[in-house]
């Protein structure tokens, strides 16, 4: 049985993507943008792989935040700053939150008889205020920002951290749940740890990460634990 249950934030449990809509609805206009769909859409897919990068190793986070709007603004011709966008954006993304389906039930229903821990690789700021805003804190032991530890999933020395900080720990009793393949999975496989692939859009596997476990609605996981 798997005493030790580690999950990811972001489209595990919390809705990012309302989060980023949210956020970019107030972001845009303020810099002199229209924000069409198109143009969100856009940035949620530069966003996307600047994250992809940092999992690689090959930006920072800071380059991560800075590079996403520098490459937003180049493609619309806007000489509008990066460096203001991102500070008017996380302002507004480390407000409110909104609850994946079954997510709340899943952790009210685990709190009580497995030791929940978060492991994500946002932004301190940000994720500290949707952690405060959804009441997390009630469910959860810790919660591990990659940030303020120094390394970011999937790297083996994230979660090795996150081991040493977890009371009475042992590989064998400890799971991961994660909908990113390149991130919470592939951490859990560099690490030693058994994996649960959360899929809600039924997307394609990558052949090179197999999670052991695969669900497509949280409350699947109760089957599994």
């Amino acid at each position: 049985m798997f005493d030790i249950i580690l999950f990811d934030l972001d489209n595990t449990l919390l809705d990012f993507n309302w989060a980023e809509r949210s956020a970019l609805l107030h972001t845009l206009p303020s810099l002199g943008i229209e924000p069409s769909e198109a143009v969100i859409r856009r940035y949620s897919e530069l966003n996307l792989a600047q994250w992809k990068l940092l999992e690689l190793g090959k930006l920072t986070r800071e380059e991560v935040k800075l590079r996403r709007y520098k490459l937003l603004f180049e493609e619309i011709g806007s000489d509008a700053s990066p460096y203001e966008a991102v500070k008017i954006y996380e302002s507004y993304l480390c407000q409110g939150h909104c609850f994946l389906p079954d997510a709340e039930d899943i952790l009210k229903t685990l709190c009580s008889s497995r030791q929940l821990y978060l492991v994500t690789n946002g932004t301190a700021a940000v994720q500290k205020g949707r952690i405060e805003s959804a009441g997390l804190s009630r469910y959860f032991r810790d919660f591990f920002i990659s940030e303020e530890i120094g390394y970011n999933k999937p790297f083996k020395e994230y979660f090795d951290y996150c081991f040493s900080h977890i009371p009475n720990f042992y590989k064998e009793s400890c799971v991961i749940v994660g909908d990113s393949l390149s991130s919470d999975i592939k951490g859990g496989k560099n690490a030693g740890i058994q994996t649960v692939w959360f899929n809600p859009a039924l997307s394609q596997p990558d052949f090179d990460i197999q999670p052991d476990y695969e669900i497509h609605a949280l409350k699947e996981l109760l089957t599994i634990l």
